[in-house]
């Protein structure tokens, strides 16, 4: 898509998506009896924001700030108090993990979201000292069992950060792409992938051993996929839905030389 294109399109999401569809679609999840919700629930949200761009040994992940102002203004407008971090070690994402589990909020919340943007490997997703933290840890943190505030409520996870390349690297530093498919523009860097665990909501930019694309001037191409499907089906279509569309997009995006970009 062409960066013009692509900029006029963020700015209609956030000027009509953010502000009527999606509130049509929290609408829908409580008419479908997903969610509980009250003044109360509504008015304690609460969201956790993590966003790893400059690492100590890897390279600077251009356009992360991108994703980061979508990520928030999106969770701000569906009524959700951001707790927002960045450039975390591990031991730092655990805390503000360990910290959120805890938040005063949960017990009213009728939803969470947690985004952790950054980095990665096999392993998981990477901290600004590059050592891996296992995703595994963040259903751990929010499971029934550690964090019973939120038993039965839907913790929507998103996570875009890079798990190995199609080759088996172990780590894949965010290294520059070419390509001369002119309609996926230019300077364009690499995120990967992590996996879904039952009972939380996950949102993945691709599987394991998989890359997607991120532009290093417009943030990732899965953002700009979820700006698309919700700008023109978020007011008819149920969630899941939706998420099935995004998925799509990103099966059908494969640029010349990146067959590893097929799957999610």
């Amino acid at each position: 898509m062409a960066e013009k294109e692509f900029a006029r399109l963020r700015a209609e999401f956030m000027s009509t998506v953010s502000q009527k569809n999606l509130k049509q679609l929290l609408e829908a999840l409580v008419t479908d009896g997903i969610l509980n919700v009250t003044e109360e629930s509504i008015s304690k949200r609460v969201a956790l924001l993590i966003t790893n761009k400059t690492f100590n040994g890897y390279s600077t992940r251009h356009g992360a700030e991108k994703d980061e102002y979508e990520m928030h203004c999106m969770l701000a407008d569906l009524g959700y108090d951001v707790v927002k971090y960045r450039n975390l070690t591990v031991k730092e994402i655990e805390k503000a993990l360990q910290k959120f589990s805890k938040h005063p909020h949960l017990v009213h919340t009728d939803s969470v979201f947690v985004v952790i943007m950054s980095h990665g490997s096999l392993k998981g997703v990477c901290g600004t000292d590059c050592k891996p933290f296992e995703i595994e840890n963040i259903y751990k943190s929010l499971n029934t069992e550690n964090c019973p505030a939120l038993h039965n409520k839907p913790k929507v996870i998103i996570i875009q950060a890079c798990r190995g390349g199609q080759a088996g690297s172990v780590v894949l530093h965010d290294e520059v792409l070419t390509t001369d498919n002119t309609t996926i523009g230019i300077n364009i860097e690499t995120d990967a992938v992590v996996h879904k665990e039952k009972d939380f909501i996950s949102l993945l930019s691709c599987t394991p051993n998989t890359t997607s694309y991120r532009d290093e001037s417009y943030g990732s191409y899965f953002i700009q996929y979820i700006v698309e499907v919700f700008k023109e089906f978020a007011d008819v279509d149920h969630i899941e839905e939706l998420f099935r569309k995004v998925m799509m997009s990103c099966l059908l995006f494969n640029p010349k030389g990146h067959a590893a970009l097929r799957g999610i």
